[in-house]
């Protein structure tokens, strides 16, 4: 811990668990292979409300999954399934 130069308390930091573990990806679970672009429920829930695309980390995605979702999401957003900014 680091300490204050004028006081002799040391600084304590907060800890935040911000995103939880998984052991696998939500499409690995439900044992799918690809992602499909026609799937527009499931690939709303993959993106920000002004429809940026989140990342590996907050989706919870396999790196494989998660190319794969981004594949899909731009399929859907150049078919007019989604939109590109909400």
């Amino acid at each position: 811990m680091a300490r204050r130069p004028s006081k002799g308390r040391p600084i304590r930091k907060k800890r935040r668990n911000r995103f939880r573990e998984q052991a696998k990806c939500r499409y690995c679970r439900s044992k799918e292979g690809e992602v499909d672009y026609k799937d527009v429920g499931t690939l709303t829930k993959l993106t920000t409300q002004q429809g940026k695309i989140f990342s590996r980390k907050r989706s919870g995605n396999c790196a494989r999954h998660q190319r794969s979702s981004m594949r899909a999401i731009k399929r859907a957003r150049l078919l007019a399934l989604m939109p590109y900014v909400a």
